[in-house]
């Protein structure tokens, strides 16, 4: 195809971005993504077994999700004067709520933050504005937030709760002067909400403008691609409009009803991660050269020596282990790594291969 026809047929934002990229991890111990690493015992993958074994896959599903939509609402405790809405992931709740957006809206989102908040605000051609965190601390710069909210008085205001990457909580007071003065909605992530014990969904019914959105993929079941906003019915409507036809699928839906329903199970793993997340973070606090940054998520941001991030990154792929390089999106995350929190024998491996890398470097 000539690139005088792809030029005549998309629009200049898509011609100018670059595509998702997501790493091959064959052969890998995989921390790069954020998963729970942890499987289902065989009595419950039985149990679930026979629950999907009569799922109607020749028929459409459910294109409300009434059943998966009650068990969310009360597993989450979720508001009663609060709806939801449903999505193939997080991801397709942000595209739907970028879409809904009027022609050249603004929206705004602390940086570093989650990417897929400035790749589908620019596929769509809206006012992008990345609002830099304070260095090092990665909390609020709040006087240049606020300066920046009244000066472009965006339609969307996204702030993960936890933020990724950087895994840290933002002050809850902080969060509740944006929404006091944020002239559109305010939607406050909480993708990794199951390891921070911290969230806004019981404030709901205080702010008219605050949403909250969450994954089942961090807890356990990230092949599922399911997520969910709640809010104001009123705009959870608006939302619905635009919400393409049966995006649940059939086996998703009856899946995550199972397992929102064997909820022990994950607060089990997920108690276990965090005591593990403390022991690595301790572990390569220890190594010199590295510093680690606190974490309230499944995951941990750290610092390597100067302009080696790339270098200690390909190293450990050389080693058998894939984590996240960030240094290539410059700024506060200049020479930083990500790595996700996988078994006590992955992370044993990982601290393992990434001391004996650093002790290369310094004889080297």
């Amino acid at each position: 195809m000539s690139e005088k026809l792809i030029s005549s047929v998309f629009r200049k934002e898509i011609l100018a971005l670059s595509a998702y990229k997501v790493a091959e991890a064959n052969k890998l111990i995989k921390l790069d993504a954020m998963e729970n690493p942890y499987t289902w015992p065989d009595n419950i993958k039985e149990q679930w077994l026979e629950t999907v074994k009569d799922c109607p896959i020749n028929r459409y599903p459910d294109p409300e999700a009434r059943q998966l939509c009650k068990t969310i609402k009360q597993s989450n405790k979720i508001p009663a004067t609060s709806e939801i809405l449903l999505g193939n992931g997080s991801d397709e709740i942000i595209q739907l709520l970028l879409m809904a957006l009027a022609e050249n809206a603004s929206v705004l989102a602390p940086a570093p933050g989650f990417v897929m908040y400035k790749q589908v605000a620019l596929s769509l051609g809206l006012d992008y504005h990345a609002i830099p965190l304070q260095a090092e601390s990665f909390a609020l710069d709040m006087p240049l937030m606020l300066e920046s909210i009244n000066k472009t008085q965006p339609s969307i205001i996204f702030l993960a709760y936890p933020n990724n990457p950087t895994a840290n909580l933002f002050k809850p007071q902080d969060i509740a002067k944006i929404l006091a003065i944020a002239p559109g909605l305010v939607i406050i992530d909480e993708a990794y909400a199951p390891f921070a014990d911290a969230s806004f969904i019981e404030q709901l019914p205080a702010y008219k403008n605050l949403l909250v959105m969450r994954t089942v993929s961090k807890l356990g079941l990230a092949g599922l691609r399911l997520g969910f906003i709640a809010g104001e019915p009123a705009i959870i409507e608006q939302l619905n409009k635009i919400r393409l036809p049966y995006n649940i699928n059939s086996l998703t839906q009856v899946t995550a009803d199972f397992a929102l329903n064997n909820q022990a199970l994950f607060d089990q793993q997920t108690q276990q991660i965090c005591i593990d997340r403390k022991l690595v973070l301790n572990q390569l606090n220890n190594i010199t050269g590295i510093k680690a940054y606190p974490s309230s998520a499944n995951f941990i941001l750290f610092r390597t020596p100067k302009n080696q991030a790339t270098f200690i990154f390909e190293a450990l792929k050389e080693h058998g282990v894939l984590i996240k390089n960030l240094s290539p999106q410059a700024g506060l995350l200049t020479d930083c790594l990500r790595v996700t929190i996988g078994k006590p024998n992955e992370n044993k491996a990982f601290i393992e291969a990434l001391t004996a890398i650093i002790d290369s470097i310094k004889h080297s």
